[in-house]
Formats: C-alpha cells, sequence, structure tokens
C-alpha cells in the first residue's frame, strides 16, 4: 500500500476521527464525573456516548450513508446482549468485570433503565454517521 492511499484513506475519514476524539474523552469525562446528579451520569448518560463511540468506531471503516442505519441498529443489539450478560455472571466475567476496561466495555450489573440511553445514542449516532457519511453517487 502506498503513502497516497493511506493520506487519502484518513482523509476520507478525518471527520470520523474528530468526532471520536469529542466523544471518547466526553464518555470518559461523564463516567469520572462526581457533581450534581452524578449517578444519573455515570450510570445513564454514558450509555449513550457508549452507543455513538461505537457507532463511529463501526462506521469508520464503512463510511458510507447506506451503512449507518445498519451500524446504529446492529450497535444496539450488541450493547442490549451486552447488557443481558451482566444478569449472567460465571467466575471469567466476573474477573474481567474488575478491571477498568472490563467495566467500560462488558459493565458490571445489569439495568432495564439502560435500554432507552441506548436508544437515544443509537439515534445520535445514526444522526452522526449520515451526516459525516459518503453521499451515494449522483446518477
Amino acid at each position: 500500500m502506498d503513502f497516497e492511499a493511506i493520506i487519502s484513506y484518513f482523509r476520507q475519514r478525518r471527520w470520523v476521527l474528530l468526532s471520536l476524539c469529542i466523544v471518547t474523552p466526553l464518555g470518559f469525562g461523564l463516567w469520572f464525573y462526581d457533581g450534581p446528579a452524578r449517578a444519573w451520569f455515570n450510570y445513564y448518560v454514558t450509555g449513550i456516548t457508549y452507543e455513538v463511540f461505537w457507532c463511529l468506531v463501526v462506521f469508520f471503516f464503512w463510511p458510507r450513508r447506506k451503512n449507518a442505519a445498519k451500524i446504529a441498529l446492529g450497535v444496539f443489539l450488541a450493547t442490549c446482549g451486552l447488557e443481558v450478560l451482566q444478569l449472567w455472571q460465571p467466575p471469567l466475567l466476573q474477573q474481567i468485570r474488575k478491571t477498568f476496561f472490563g467495566m467500560a466495555i462488558i459493565g458490571t450489573y445489569f439495568a432495564w433503565r439502560q435500554f432507552p440511553y441506548y436508544i437515544v445514542g443509537s439515534f445520535i449516532g445514526w444522526v452522526l454517521m449520515y451526516c459525516l457519511g459518503k453521499p451515494p453517487p449522483a446518477t
């Protein structure tokens, strides 16, 4: 792969990268926030940024508008699956959940109240991907 191809690849995805550079620290900032309504921000609003983050990560590799809805739905379903997986507590998963990355990626406890925030996050992710995606070629 030549240098020009690499530059072109990242040039096409620069807005996705910039968005990831904004949403990632925002998500961690909300997770570690220690002010008023701390629990709401730490446990629920972070679900929005989690969804947007994963939508953008997947979208980085398939940056077309036509993929936005599929990606948002896939991320939502995967996140819901991970949420339900939190009901299962075998020793191996418990060990993983004790680590920082385990908590950040697969979570620690199940909460039905997080699902609406996942919906909102997937919707925001879809809007972002639609806006950042390449329009279909003109016919």
